[in-house]
């Protein structure tokens, strides 16, 4: 009897909700993985700055009902891509949860091609930019 293998999208959706658990923001845990050609580029996690506490330890800084000290799973992704030199145009990115808008913006002016996204998080805006962008907005449940 031969096993079914999962498909590639669901493979990386689900190292993206392992690299979720490294998160240190309890308000949401999100974990973001950036992909070209079946090859995994970065990976991030929402965390605070590097070098300082972290939700976990010190508490959260709210502003607006949202938790500000840490750095967006997807943006983590971009940043360390940059620090190791890892191009990421025409690249997918697998994220737990969809986009917030101003990370929205950060990927597509990255050249990612293709976000996948298992639950969708807030922001309505993402879905017509893509459109518009030519971006392939793709759910993928948890």
């Amino acid at each position: 009897m031969t096993k079914k293998r999962i498909s590639w999208e669901k493979y990386f959706m689900n190292i993206a909700k392992e690299v979720a658990t490294r998160s240190t923001c309890d308000r949401k845990h999100v974990g973001a993985v950036v992909v070209r050609g079946k090859t995994i580029l970065s990976t991030g996690y929402n965390g605070s700055i590097r070098g300082l506490p972290h939700c976990d330890t010190a508490g959260h800084e709210m502003e607006n009902g949202h938790c500000v000290r840490t750095i967006h799973a997807e943006a983590n992704a971009i940043v360390q891509a940059a620090r190791h030199g890892v191009q990421i145009d025409n690249a997918e990115i697998y994220i737990t949860a969809s986009p917030c808008y101003n990370c929205f913006k950060m990927i597509a002016n990255t050249g990612i091609k293709s976000i996948y996204y298992g639950e969708f998080y807030r922001d309505e805006r993402i879905i017509r930019h893509a459109k518009e962008l030519e971006i392939d907005l793709i759910h993928i449940p948890l």
